[in-house]
């Protein structure tokens, strides 16, 4: 069978026989034949319009049957006639999601390189060219099957949708753990965040169910960001499939940074890298250090009751305390606080007295407590106390070096370290 030149998109006037190359997909198991193109002396093969193959595709069994692609196997698009090739190939979903794909130098062969959804419909296009340059086309439409396993990995964001400072770190709390390196990059490539102005960041692991985001430095001021996710149907591992996903979406507020020194007993606020307060302050005394490094807010708490009990001080000790607490701006699970301590203003500015929070005068507090809010930043520096951790007592994602940020995501090659500690979590207050 021949095509006339019009039906090629070349102006020859003549029909002439053209070579046929067949591609076969191995998923669709469907073949498509190519042909040359019909020019005349002043044309060109790339000017042409492509040729519908439509008479000359045939279909697999179970194309032409309505059956449905199982999942698990890749997308394979082959062509099978040496003469012609394979230029570009295009796999969709219903929406719009792209399957990434490899094709050969020689362009005989396509794969599809990430994992197919179950009970989605794709759109695939083919392009190919003959011997000649003369241009092809064919669109496929197929559907996969449902699994038969009815266990689904549900992914749910945090923090609650609102305003964060730039410090705040999105978090994925996975339904059942994810422990398989492979398994783990499924998940980890489906999950995406993108903010605006756009910065560079990763996902990294904190255990089997846990994930946290963060840029290499702290999100812009006043962004948006958005986590949402690609999967919905697609194989994590073997009878696990993802399954729908809420997505988030927060913004930014003025970047607040309080920068505490142990040393010289005092506070500096800075908004948008100006300095706009400087608080006298008491931090821990010896045996109580406050923690050094980067602590993210929390929350705050208008009152707090504080006993020392709650940290295993015995009651009617030397150290025993039961105070009650107001304008308490949490800075770690396990009760470390910015606060009011008018019991102490003797001492701040000029000794560390404290249990291990950051203590200051009552207006002093009221004034931090309206400043800042849940995702700012807060660091101490020069107190003999260990470094914040990075997981498990809040968020201290930040004393990680971006290197070793990125060793805990699963997509990094050659990741020698383990996920991070496993959260423990203590909600009683730490002394004031």
């Amino acid at each position: 069978m021949s095509h006339s030149a019009s039906s090629r998109g070349a102006d020859t006037g003549a029909a002439r026989p053209r070579n046929r190359t067949a591609v076969s997909c191995t998923a669709l198991m469907a073949a498509i034949a190519v042909g040359t193109t019909a020019c005349g002396s002043d044309g060109h093969p790339l000017s042409a319009k492509p040729y519908d193959a439509a008479e000359d595709v045939s279909f697999s069994a179970a194309v032409s049957d309505g059956k449905k692609a199982d999942p698990d196997k890749p997308l394979e698009i082959t062509a099978q006639d040496s003469d012609g090739r394979i230029t570009d190939v295009t796999a969709t979903d219903a929406a719009g999601r792209y399957v990434a794909g490899e094709l050969s130098a020689d362009g005989g062969r396509w794969h599809s390189t990430s994992p197919l959804a179950a009970g989605a419909h794709y759109t695939v296009r083919v392009s190919t060219e003959d011997e000649d340059g003369a241009p092809g086309r064919k669109v496929v439409g197929f559907d996969t099957s449902t699994p038969r396993t009815k266990k689904r990995l549900n992914v749910t964001f945090g923090p609650e949708r609102g305003t964060y400072g730039v410090g705040q770190p999105i978090t994925a709390e996975l339904s059942v753990p994810v422990k398989d390196k492979a398994a783990r990059a499924v998940v980890e490539r489906a999950l995406k965040v993108r903010s605006q102005p756009a910065v560079q960041g990763a996902w990294h692991w904190v255990d089997d169910k846990k994930l946290h985001y963060r840029p290499k430095e702290y999100w812009p001021s006043n962004a948006t960001v958005r986590a949402y996710s690609n999967l919905s149907g697609i194989k994590v591992a073997e009878r696990l499939w993802g399954g729908e996903v809420k997505p988030l979406t927060l913004t930014t507020g003025d970047r607040i940074e309080a920068v505490t020194d142990a040393a010289s007993h005092s506070m500096t606020v800075y908004r948008n890298g100006e300095a706009i307060k400087t608080i006298p302050v008491t931090t821990g005394k010896p045996g109580f250090d406050t923690r050094n490094g980067v602590k993210v807010v929390l929350g705050k708490e208008y009152f707090v009751r504080m006993r020392g009990t709650s940290i295993g001080i015995a009651e009617g000790s030397a150290e025993s305390y039961d105070l009650p607490v107001y304008y308490a701006t949490r800075v770690t699970w396990s009760g470390e606080y910015v606060h009011a301590a008018p019991w102490s203003t003797g001492s701040q500015g000029a000794a560390n007295v404290s249990h291990g929070c950051t203590g200051m005068s009552m207006a002093n507090a009221e004034w931090f407590f309206e400043t800042v809010r849940a995702g700012d930043i807060v660091k101490v520096v020069n107190s003999y106390g260990n470094t914040m951790d990075a997981f498990g007592n809040g968020f201290g994602d930040w004393n990680l070096t971006w290197k070793k940020w990125r060793k805990g995501s699963a997509l990094v090659a050659d990741t020698t370290e383990g996920p991070a500690p496993e959260d423990r979590l203590r909600l009683n207050p730490e002394p004031a």
